[in-house]
């Protein structure tokens, strides 16, 4: 004959205590949980994403270039992240031209841009503006319109360069913007499109040779219009996406020596007046 016996207070306590460790080791053990959590919490606000951030995070920070490059122009890049930027420093120190971040999906301006934009202008550089693409938020053509409306157009007077398209890591998510390969051309060709519609000028498109193979499947179809903007920070540019066969400028540092993120215009300084002047 079986004969109950109850459980023990102490007992069930003891069991209870058991399982909570367990279940919280496993939380910390299992890929994709608390691992996920904390990357979420590390993600940037909306709008703080500028040219060149997943590059450290994914490529490595490597050393500055060799010295002596031949037929080379040095520029700058900035955002609202390095404020009001001291122009006569930089221009004192050798940079020659600059790309300033006007826009950001369809929701933000850079609230330095006037300074920035100016700044570089008033000082002597030749300089453009960039925008950073959030495919995830809204279309191509959205989005480059947004950016032309917002300081992203284009003028011949010999001092505006292009306007850039930074189309690289999600700060904010997953790597592609959740969009297939085939979806990501599409989005890209949509905006380069439309930015060529607005404008009369094929966008330069900065990318990196490895989030371009994973997210395009390195897709060679701009190469023949619109000029390259290579980041890698290495001391040399290194394989680039499929289609191009030289780069238009390279982004070897994002530890300037004064400000900004550190670019070679592939070519001297004539070449950049005439990539201005289109």
């Amino acid at each position: 004959m079986h004969v109950h016996r109850p459980r023990s207070p102490h007992r069930s306590r003891l069991t209870a205590a058991g399982v909570l460790l367990a279940a919280l080791s496993l939380l910390l053990t299992v890929p994709g949980t608390a691992q996920a959590a904390a990357s979420a919490d590390d993600r940037p606000a909306r709008g703080e994403a500028r040219l060149g951030m997943g590059v450290v995070e994914h490529d490595g920070q490597g050393a500055l270039p060799p010295e002596g490059l031949a037929a080379t122009t040095e520029g700058v890049d900035v955002s609202g992240h390095q404020g009001n930027v001291d122009w006569p420093a930089l221009w004192n120190s050798g940079v020659k031209w600059a790309y300033v971040k006007a826009t950001e999906g369809t929701y933000y301006q850079n609230e330095y841009f006037g300074q920035q934009y100016n700044g570089s202008y008033d000082i002597g550089m030749i300089r453009g503006a960039y925008h950073f693409a959030t495919p995830d938020s809204a279309s191509g053509a959205a989005q480059a319109n947004y950016f032309v409306d917002h300081g992203g157009g284009w003028s011949k007077d010999g001092k505006t360069l292009p306007g850039v398209l930074d189309i690289e890591w999600n700060p904010y998510g997953a790597t592609c913007y959740g969009l297939s390969q085939s979806a990501m051309v599409d989005w890209i060709r949509d905006f380069t499109n439309t930015y060529k519609a607005r404008t009369g000028r094929d966008a330069v498109i900065y990318t990196a040779t490895s989030w371009w193979t994973e997210c395009t499947g390195n897709y060679a179809g701009f190469g023949a219009t619109n000029p390259l903007w290579v980041a890698r920070y290495a001391e040399a540019p290194g394989t680039l996406p499929a289609g191009w066969d030289f780069h238009t400028m390279w982004q070897y540092t994002s530890t300037g020596p004064i400000v900004g993120d550190h670019n070679q215009f592939n070519g001297a300084y004539d070449r950049l007046q005439a990539l201005a002047n289109g």
